[in-house]
């Protein structure tokens, strides 16, 4: 299920939301396995059907860490273990 997010609304680094929540390209650490998941520009249109969909018997929850969704894999890994999340990348 997605859950459609009012345009405008943005997500702060450190912000925990479900990922059918995700509106905006950045980094983002999933909670199921501590894995980085990069959503580009392109992924996230307004209007446009998500480019991806994840299903499981539990809600996907993820941390976005940064807006870059090219952050270097060092410095998403440093983002992510100062936010003390699980690091799997």
């Amino acid at each position: 299920m997605f859950l459609s997010v009012p345009s405008g609304v943005r997500h702060l680094a450190g912000t925990t939301i479900p990922f059918g929540n995700i509106a905006e390209p950045g980094c983002y650490v999933s909670h199921w396995d501590g894995h980085l998941l990069r959503v580009l520009p392109g992924g996230v249109v307004a209007g446009r059907s998500p480019v991806l969909s994840i299903v499981g018997r539990r809600t996907l929850y993820v941390t976005k860490i940064s807006s870059d969704p090219f952050l270097p894999m060092t410095r998403a890994r440093s983002a992510a273990a100062n936010l003390d999340l699980n690091v799997e990348f």
